[in-house]
């Protein structure tokens, strides 16, 4: 039974007051600056290691602050961490010729090694989500003098045969040579971001479908409706995917899935994840579409050299296992244990 005086007051704030969500963004200080970098200090953040998290490409930085009480930001700087995050702002045609090499070269080291800095020269614990995930370890895998203390990825496919979205399309993709997508990724310069959102939605389209009668049935839950609105405006910021990297992407890993023995080919300079020599913590979402757990826990067996390896599959899908209503009490407290575990001393 919907209790109509909350319905009503949920109502008249959603069409009056502009929502029920509070989208407001954590506070933050610019600490660093470059092409396709901007590395933010959230303000309010305490001492010790410095924790920097990793957006996908694609995705606003905005996933790990979602809103007010479903921020991981929020919830990291309330636990008195040091607390910064990475945007990489706006992707445009011009951008077209970057290429993977650019994230794992440039952006994310010079990012860590800000983030490191500007705490005192302390080692970073990086979170990252989804492709950030992959980049991530590429970068550290690739650079092992980089000053950080731990990896936590947070649904990042390494297997793609394991992603039953993916799968029937593979033989189309085969017997075209993989020109059914290498020809409009160069035609547009890359993924616009009309179809990344498209992407992002078909993967969950059973919940567009009954969303509407959804919307009806909670109209008296303010958590729920503020859950959408805070989805949706993420959706709305979705970016481009510049079109050498997409292309990357597409043949190295959605072909020929590259990542599943760990070892992949950037330009010629082969990366291994074998080389990673830090704690990390895997976690895939139970209910996941995009990177399901088979697709997740296949990187638990190629950290050959990590002295730490931990997996936990948690409640929510691909971004409801990072910042759904539900991943304060599971998600954020297996990272909370994790960077206990391996804090500075």
């Amino acid at each position: 039974m919907i209790n109509l005086p909350a319905a009503a007051s949920n109502v008249l704030d959603k069409v009056f007051r502009g929502g029920v969500a509070d989208l407001r963004p954590m506070p933050r200080v610019l600490v660093d600056h470059g092409p396709n970098r901007w590395v933010y200090r959230l303000a309010g953040a305490g001492a010790g290691d410095p924790v920097l998290l990793v957006p996908p490409l694609a995705a606003p930085a905005l996933c790990f602050d979602l809103r007010r009480g479903c921020s991981l930001a929020e919830h990291f700087v309330d636990a008195r961490r040091r607390t910064y995050l990475v945007d990489y702002g706006t992707v445009s045609f011009a951008d077209r010729g970057l290429g993977i090499e650019h994230w794992i070269d440039e952006v994310l080291p010079r990012a860590i090694r800000a983030a490191s800095a500007d705490a005192g020269g302390r080692p970073v614990h990086v979170v990252a989500w989804c492709l950030g995930g992959i980049l991530s370890l590429l970068t550290v895998a690739d650079q092992a003098d980089l000053p950080v203390a731990s990896i936590t990825t947070v649904a990042s496919p390494i297997d793609f045969t394991a992603i039953p979205l993916v799968a029937p399309a593979r033989p189309l993709v085969e017997l075209t040579g993989g020109w059914l997508l290498t020809a409009p990724y160069r035609l547009l310069g890359g993924a616009p971001r009309q179809i990344v959102r498209w992407a992002f939605q078909l993967s969950s389209v059973d919940k567009y479908v009954t969303k509407p009668v959804a919307l009806l049935t909670h109209l008296d839950d303010m958590e729920f409706l503020a859950q959408i609105e805070a989805v949706e405006e993420f959706m709305d910021n979705m970016v481009a995917y510049p079109g050498r990297t997409f292309g990357q992407l597409y043949h190295r890993f959605f072909r020929g899935n590259d990542l599943h023995d760990g070892v992949v080919d950037i330009e010629g300079r082969l990366i291994s994840l074998a080389k990673i020599e830090v704690p990390v913590l895997v976690i895939a979402g139970a209910t996941d579409g995009i990177a399901p757990e088979p697709a997740v826990r296949r990187l638990t067996m190629l950290l050959d050299h990590s002295p730490d390896v931990r997996f936990e599959v948690c409640p929510g899908g691909h971004l409801g296992v990072l910042t759904g209503r539900s991943a304060r009490h599971t998600t954020w407290k297996a990272m909370d244990a994790f960077l206990e575990k391996h804090a500075a001393a």
